[in-house]
């Protein structure tokens, strides 16, 4: 196992908790309503083979299981499959490194990469993860990758009035340099340009790749009118206009995540 790998799993094991995090703030309640409304428009109708690579604790994957997919999950870190296995309903899971996938060619109308390819710094190790997704997915089938955004940090401590010289630096460097400090909290990741994601997903052999800014451009004033008398009416809107705006291309690179969805060519 390599460094970056065990790195990973000591976050995911000792010091964060993924299940969590989904049912939290007002950005992750957007990540989730927003990347289920774009999984339904891209996934195969219900009974539908999908296999969800870094699936985590298995939410995304248990929501499509009671939507009426055939799901597998395989990760990384062996206290989320277990969380997958032992959830309700149970999902089948299995320890696995993204860019060495157990499942043979073809074998799945669709393939999710919902968390794999922002810790893989290298780039070649992202390209051989959407290729293992591409190779295990079926001609016509999708694939979905997200990334994070290249600026969902800064924006982040802005709107929450967490921005200091510190950060601000932090910023600066990520202009030019997508690589996250782990001193930030975070293990070392890779933040994403759109067009950076859609370039990956092309290399590894994707077609008619299309980019998605989850949240929308308005996730940040969400985030700032937490816990204030407009909470509510601000989430809404910042709902709306992420669904609006969920393509295009002047505004997706706001979002704190990106979603590229693209169609696995015949063999």
């Amino acid at each position: 196992m390599d460094q970056q790998a065990s790195e990973i799993i000591d976050y995911y094991t000792l010091r964060y908790r993924e299940d969590q995090r989904l049912a939290g703030r007002p950005q992750a309640r957007l990540e989730w309503i927003r990347t289920m409304e774009c999984l339904r428009d891209v996934l195969p109708g219900p009974g539908g083979r999908v296999l969800d690579i870094g699936g985590g604790p298995g939410e995304y994957a248990r929501a499509l299981a009671a939507a009426g997919y055939q799901v597998r999950l395989v990760d990384l870190v062996p206290a989320h499959v277990a969380q997958a296995r032992a959830g309700q309903p149970p999902i089948e899971a299995q320890v696995a490194d993204a860019r060495s996938l157990p499942d043979a060619n073809d074998t799945h109308d669709a393939a999710l990469l919902l968390g794999p390819l922002y810790h893989l710094v290298r780039r070649a190790d992202r390209i051989q993860a959407l290729r293992e997704a591409v190779r295990v997915t079926r001609p016509g089938g999708h694939v979905v990758a997200a990334a994070i955004s290249r600026f969902a940090g800064p924006l982040d401590f802005a709107a929450t009035g967490r921005l200091d010289e510190t950060t601000l630096a932090e910023a600066r460097t990520l202009l030019t340099d997508g690589t996250n400090d782990p001193t930030t909290g975070f293990t070392h990741a890779y933040f994403h340009r759109a067009e950076e994601i859609a370039d990956e997903c092309s290399v590894a052999g994707l077609t008619d790749v299309v980019v998605h800014g989850v949240e929308g451009p308005a996730w940040t004033a969400a985030e700032a009118a937490a816990g204030g008398p407009a909470q509510d009416v601000v989430f809404a809107g910042a709902l709306h206009l992420a669904r609006l705006y969920s393509s295009e291309p002047a505004l997706v690179g706001t979002s704190a995540h990106l979603m590229a969805a693209g169609r696995v060519p015949a063999r």
